[in-house]
């Protein structure tokens, strides 16, 4: 059964790499439930479920072109759905430590649930073991990029090198970080 939603899959992308609309509307359709399913079991909770499996869609529509029809296609949707809920649990970590909390006394802070702070502290160690793995000019670049949020020219004044070279360096470790961490979606 699952070989033969691969196969129908398979084939309906191929279609609609050549702009059959009816066969893309009906891969979108068919791949809705599951994408939805893989990413409430890897994130674990519905606030940003819908913002993740819209992501995931653009992306599948943007890169619907890249896809090679040699290639099995379930494993290509898992890596464009992971990278999707990654991309969400970064952009969201940036907005919120740049937030500042208008909370009025006495009134509690909402909670992150705990399945959820689970998944984001696995997630965090297995990011961190990831980027420890790197070489260190490239998570430098990755670290100054991503997680201290300086823009490429800024990095790069701080490292003392050009921002071609910077750049070339972050994209080598996010290429080397997804290595590492493309067994994240089952």
């Amino acid at each position: 059964m699952v070989e033969e939603r691969e196969r129908r899959w398979r084939d309906w992308m191929v279609a609609a790499q050549s702009d059959d609309a009816k066969a893309y509307e009906k891969l979108l359709l068919e791949l809705r439930p599951h994408l939805r399913g893989l990413v409430r079991r890897r994130f674990h909770a519905s606030d940003g479920l819908e913002d993740v499996v819209q992501n995931a869609f653009l992306s599948i529509h943007r890169a619907r072109y890249t896809y090679r029809p040699e290639r099995p296609f379930g494993p290509w949707v898992r890596a464009v759905a992971c990278n999707a809920a990654i991309d969400y649990l970064r952009r969201r970590a940036r907005r919120l430590s740049r937030e500042v909390s208008m909370s009025a006394p006495g009134v509690p802070e909402p909670s992150v649930e705990p399945s959820q702070a689970r998944y984001l502290a696995a997630l965090s160690q297995e990011i961190s073991r990831a980027l420890a793995e790197i070489p260190a000019r490239q998570r430098e670049a990755v670290e100054l990029i991503q997680l201290r949020g300086l823009s490429v020219a800024e990095a790069a004044v701080r490292v003392g090198v050009s921002r071609g070279a910077l750049k070339l360096r972050a994209h080598r470790g996010y290429r080397a970080l997804r290595e590492r961490l493309a067994h994240c979606m089952p």
